[in-house]
């Protein structure tokens, strides 16, 4: 044995080995994000939770995400009707989807979200428990809703991702005459 093969490894070497070891990894992370790539046309989605399940709709038919401030609640509208809320002088109102759908309430925490939906004829805000982040999504990663998912919210589903993400489908929300409220009131 040579008086190098002797010696402990020292302070060096463990630095080293744990900067080829750091590099090996890093090289290994680039690889697989590389295979998960897949072809196709990806849709960009806003993903966020409402009574624990994680939703998603897609960003090409959101406005803005404007955090639950200020609302003013307003007398006489339907339990689904949140209130309205006052957005750079613009007044939308908010609609609560789990009182809509016939979800478990949670109450209202300083994580709360308006998500604003537009379309050609119809604005108003959706109120989102917590908003998770934005994912890419490819059109094959969508599934279609299982034939057991049933209730009100059902005819609003767009699709289910294999994480068990539910894509809604916001231009049914938005055109839905059950969500305008037009009623009058006689004092």
């Amino acid at each position: 044995m040579t008086p190098a093969e002797n010696t402990l490894p020292g302070p060096e070497d463990a630095a080293e080995k744990r900067k080829r070891i750091l590099k090996e990894r890093a090289k290994q992370l680039a690889q697989e994000r590389k295979v998960k790539q897949k072809t196709g046309t990806y849709r960009e989605i806003l993903e966020f939770e409402l009574a624990n399940e994680h939703y998603g709709l897609d960003v090409a038919e959101i406005e803005e995400i404007h955090p639950l401030q200020q609302y003013t609640q307003i007398p006489c509208t339907p339990a689904f009707v949140f209130g309205i809320i006052n957005v750079r002088g613009r007044i939308f109102s908010i609609v609560d989807l789990k009182k809509f759908f016939g979800l478990p309430e949670q109450g209202i925490t300083n994580l709360n979200k308006v998500i604003i939906l537009k379309s050609e004829t119809m604005e108003f805000g959706i109120l989102a428990d917590t908003v998770v982040g934005f994912q890419r999504v490819t059109q094959e990663e969508i599934h279609a809703a299982p034939a057991t998912l049933s209730g009100i919210g059902a005819e609003y589903v767009r699709g289910i991702t294999s994480g068990g993400m539910i894509i809604l489908d916001s231009g049914k929300i938005l055109s839905d005459k059950k969500i305008v409220v037009n009623e009058t009131v006689v004092v």
